[in-house]
């Protein structure tokens, strides 16, 4: 895409200043409780990724690089599953 204008930004600090009672959303359907039935959490979300050194256990690395390729990402992906459960209300997770 190509950069903002000036112009642009300038409308955006604008609308970004706005209290949401302000803000018009006529334009915008509500959505249904049957569309909210198969919404998938954090979609578009893409977090930002850190570097990081740890140390692992060997059996525990040679399984998880055994999956195939992108066992970083499996990794993140399971440490993400058990971060969510631990915040579900109500839940509790201990580490081992």
């Amino acid at each position: 895409m190509p950069p903002l204008t000036a112009a642009q930004k300038a409308n955006l600090s604008r609308l970004a200043a706005l209290p949401d009672s302000e803000i018009d959303t006529s334009d915008i359907p509500e959505l249904s409780d049957a569309q909210w039935q198969t919404a998938v959490r954090g979609r578009f979300h893409k977090p930002t990724k850190t570097v990081v050194t740890t140390r692992l256990d060997s059996d525990v690395l040679d399984w998880l690089k055994s999956q195939g390729s992108g066992y970083q990402s499996r990794m993140n992906t399971i440490l993400r599953r058990v971060m969510l459960e631990a915040q579900r209300p109500g839940e509790q997770t201990t580490a081992a």
